[in-house]
């Protein structure tokens, strides 16, 4: 199965708690979502943030993506049925703290790798910071 098919993005909806193998396979396909979706944030896809992208899911994932897959994955009519916020909101309580954390970061990395940041994708990275209730302390790596 191809990754940037999104297909666990449909099934987390009917599923109560997901097992080991579809965990990681939501976490993946959240993962790629959200960054491809970044590269997009600021109507200007960089070619240095499909790299970095392509980075970041093969050392999480062990995935190879083609820049077609990460471009089909950023494109704004897949998130147009359903809102990307409140789909964050319905998920991230089955991914682990950890894999949230660790989005959230990962989306850090692409916003910051063409090397200008723009006021939308800061807005983008807040609103998926609240979506996956990401507190400060856990971005910081504070934990009792």
């Amino acid at each position: 199965m191809a990754i940037a098919d999104l297909s666990s993005v449909l099934k987390i909806f009917g599923e109560a708690t997901p097992s080991e193998e579809n965990q990681k396979e939501l976490y993946s396909e959240v993962l790629l979502m959200i960054l491809a979706r970044a590269s997009s944030s600021d109507a200007n896809i960089d070619p240095v943030e499909i790299k970095t992208i392509q980075e970041i899911m093969q050392r999480e994932t062990g995935q190879e993506l083609a820049e077609a897959d990460i471009r089909k994955a950023a494109r704004p009519e897949l998130y147009e049925s359903v809102n990307l916020r409140k789909y964050l909101r319905s998920v991230q309580s089955q991914l682990k703290a950890g894999d949230r954390v660790t989005i959230v970061e990962a989306l850090a990395d692409v916003l910051k790798s063409d090397a200008k940041i723009s006021v939308l994708e800061i807005d983008f990275f807040n609103r998926v910071a609240d979506a996956l209730r990401i507190t400060p302390a856990e971005l910081a790596g504070l934990t009792a």
